[in-house]
């Protein structure tokens, strides 16, 4: 495998690992407000032009496209949108700790084995890739299974933390949250969930015609054209993500709250926190492609894993893990299965 692919791999999931931490500085914007802003920034603004400075022919790809593949490829752009909408309802049922976990399990597997599954043919090495996804599975529940037993040994102490801490988007107290909800039902929505945040690679995948196009027509250098691909993609999550966003501030008439007192900071964050959530994509297109025919199929969990390993970190330095020596041994465990899956993955590409 070209080392070049495994550093941008590498790259792109510090990106995705990182950018959550602009979630945490919401406030005092509404959500609605707050995320129109971040993911015309992460969907459209800078995916556009990152493409046009590297494919100025981008516009002329899509045009010339078969209108078949862009369909399919905003289709499951759009459903991975209500994907990421069905994360904070489930969430409301069963804790970030539990959909977390099935989420980011699924995505990882379901994003690489469809591709797998639509090749012509099986690559000799399909057990090889099989086996590192099993195990990151297994990697993905047990980090789960800490975060769980984190947030029972420590929840109090994070409440108090919230409360004290205006800066950042917190969950309701106790004495406000209403009673808990059936926990079946929110590990349905969980898996749905999964099933469809998967689909964004899935979309990718199938957007390799136009990849195809930009390369053999255009003489685009095949890295490049990846982010061709994600325009087209990312223009279908668009049209969910700020179709929700404009529901909400119909729903809640917070039309005219984009003017908070205060709110540059969070403005800042928003731009933040949709620059890195591209930039993990585009970085991991690019390493997808120099991969070659299982570059979606490997790549895309690999990214995965070693993103959750990043975003427990930096959990790790803020504190999260801080009076949860237990759970925070288990999550040890975790990383390490994590990290062994992924080096299974990159060595079934070799």
């Amino acid at each position: 495998m070209d080392i070049l692919a495994i550093l941008l791999i590498l790259c792109a999931s510090f990106f995705q690992g990182t950018f959550g931490l602009g979630m945490k500085h919401i406030a005092p914007l509404k959500w609605e407000n707050w995320w129109i802003v971040h993911a015309t920034i992460a969907m459209v603004l800078f995916p556009v032009m990152w493409s046009i400075i590297a494919v100025p022919d981008t516009f002329g790809i899509i045009m010339e496209a078969d209108s078949s593949v862009i369909f399919m490829a905003m289709l499951f752009g759009f459903l991975w949108g209500i994907g990421g909408i069905l994360f904070g309802v489930s969430v409301e049922y069963t804790g970030v700790s539990i959909t977390y976990g099935i989420v980011m399990g699924l995505a990882a597997s379901v994003g690489s084995l469809i591709p797998l599954a639509q090749m012509e043919t099986l690559p000799e090495n399909a057990n090889i890739v099989l086996g590192g996804v099993g195990l990151l599975l297994v990697g993905v529940a047990i980090t789960a299974v800490a975060g769980v037993k984190r947030d029972q040994d420590t929840s109090t102490d994070i409440e108090e933390e919230f409360e004290e801490d205006g800066d950042v988007l917190v969950a309701p107290s106790k004495t406000e949250a209403t009673a808990k909800k059936s926990i079946k039902t929110g590990v349905a929505i969980a898996v749905a969930c999964g099933v469809l945040s998967a689909l964004l690679n899935v979309g990718f995948s199938n957007a390799s015609p136009i990849v195809e196009l930009a390369v053999t027509k255009y003489n685009t250098n095949p890295t490049d054209a990846s982010l061709v691909a994600w325009v087209v993609v990312l223009f279908g999550a668009y049209i969910m993500n700020a179709g929700y966003a404009l529901f909400k501030m119909a729903q809640n008439n917070s039309w005219t709250d984009f003017k908070v007192e205060g709110s540059n900071k969070a403005y800042m964050w928003s731009a933040l926190a949709g620059i890195f959530w591209f930039a993990a994509l585009g970085v991991y297109g690019q390493g997808a492609a120099l991969m070659g025919e299982l570059g979606a199929v490997v790549g895309w969990p690999m990214m995965l894993g070693i993103s959750l390993i990043v975003s427990n970190v930096w959990g790790y330095r803020s504190g999260e893990w801080k009076g949860a020596s237990g759970p925070f041994k288990i999550l040890l465990g975790g990383l390490v299965v994590l990290i062994a899956a992924t080096c299974l993955l990159g060595y079934s590409n070799i």
